[in-house]
Parts: C-alpha cells; sequence; structure tokens
C-alpha cells in the first residue's frame, strides 16, 4: 500500500468515526447548519460591520471584491473537483453502507467547497474587521461548524474539509492584501453607517 493509499484509508477511518458520532436527534440541526441561506443574517452582519468601519464607499470596495473571492474560491474548487474526481462518501461503494447519510449530492468530493468558501470569506472578513472590532475573530465559528457538517451528513471526508480550510485560508488573505492595495486609492473622507 502506497503512502497516499494509506492516507485515504485513515481518512476513511476518520470519517467513519465522526459521521458515527451523528443522532437523529441532531440530524435537523445539522440540515440548518449546512444550508447557507439559513447564515444570511451572518453575512448581512457582516456587510454592516464593513460599512461601518468604513463607510459608503470603501465599504461596497470590499464587499464587492468579497463577492468576486466568493466566485474565485467557487470556480476554483470546481476545478479541483473535477481534476481529482474522488467520490463522495455518499458515493464511494466501499463505505456508503456504513455510514449515516443525510444528503446524497453527485458532484465529487475532494475538495469541500463549503470549508473552502466559507474559510475564504471568514478570513477576508476577520482581517479586514481585526483593526475595527476585536471580537471579529468570533467569525471562525461559522466556517468551522458549516464545513463539520459536511462530515456529518457524510458527503465530504476529513481530508476534503481540511484542505478546503488551508486553501480558503490562503484565498482570504490574498484578497484581503489585494482589497488593501485597491483601498489606499479611495480618499478618506467617509460617512459611516
Amino acid at each position: 500500500m502506497s503512502f497516499l493509499d494509506n492516507i485515504i484509508q485513515l481518512d476513511k477511518e476518520l470519517l467513519i468515526y465522526l459521521n458515527s458520532l451523528g443522532s437523529e436527534t441532531f440530524d435537523g440541526f445539522w440540515m440548518l447548519v449546512t444550508n447557507q441561506f439559513n447564515w444570511i443574517p451572518l453575512f448581512l452582519l457582516m456587510f454592516f460591520l464593513i460599512f461601518r468601519a468604513y463607510g459608503w464607499k470603501k465599504g461596497l470596495l470590499l464587499v464587492l471584491i468579497a463577492a468576486l473571492l466568493v466566485t474565485f474560491s467557487d470556480q476554483f474548487v470546481n476545478l479541483i473537483k473535477d481534476y481529482f474526481a474522488r467520490l463522495r462518501p455518499n458515493n464511494d461503494p466501499s463505505i456508503n453502507s456504513i455510514i449515516r447519510i443525510l444528503k446524497t449530492p453527485r458532484s465529487f468530493s475532494f475538495v469541500s467547497g463549503h470549508s473552502t468558501t466559507s474559510f475564504a470569506a471568514t478570513i477576508f472578513i476577520i482581517a479586514t474587521l481585526k483593526n475595527h472590532y476585536k471580537y471579529s475573530v468570533l467569525f471562525l465559528i461559522w466556517p468551522i461548524l458549516f464545513a463539520y457538517s459536511r462530515v456529518y451528513l457524510g458527503v465530504h471526508f476529513p481530508m476534503d474539509i481540511f484542505v478546503g480550510m488551508l486553501l480558503g485560508f490562503l484565498e482570504g488573505y490574498l484578497f484581503y492584501k489585494i482589497g488593501m492595495i485597491f483601498l489606499k486609492k479611495i480618499p478618506e473622507n467617509r460617512k459611516t453607517i
């Protein structure tokens, strides 16, 4: 067995263990957590804090950069998924009969779009707000729950989540740096809300 085969086997075993911790009692909660539309109030709070900290002009630029980040992240994840073509746990015949499956998407597994994009957006927001709100780091609760929900539901392996998290950190930080370059070009006379 090669090194990569060992990693994949350990990944499957970890998924089986984590997924088996679930119970019907909590299924409804994790189904709510995994749906990005349920997080709209959090996104609105993030945008409000950006506009409050930076004013309308700079705030709008930052929101546009965040939208570009999410679009880029989503498309980049799709390229990676198509390249690696790893079956999702719910579609993997070697384990799908022994795990709890609450959703049945058909796309590929590696990497997790939920993990990558939520971490990318959150790192961007935290980096943008860190000098204005000392508790902005608490926003990390969202991508952690959001990403873990995919393992709970049986649609992603832990490695999909972990690599997605790392990729999201890199994307979020890169777009933050790009955003700060453009932000410096906008004059300082701002109106906050």
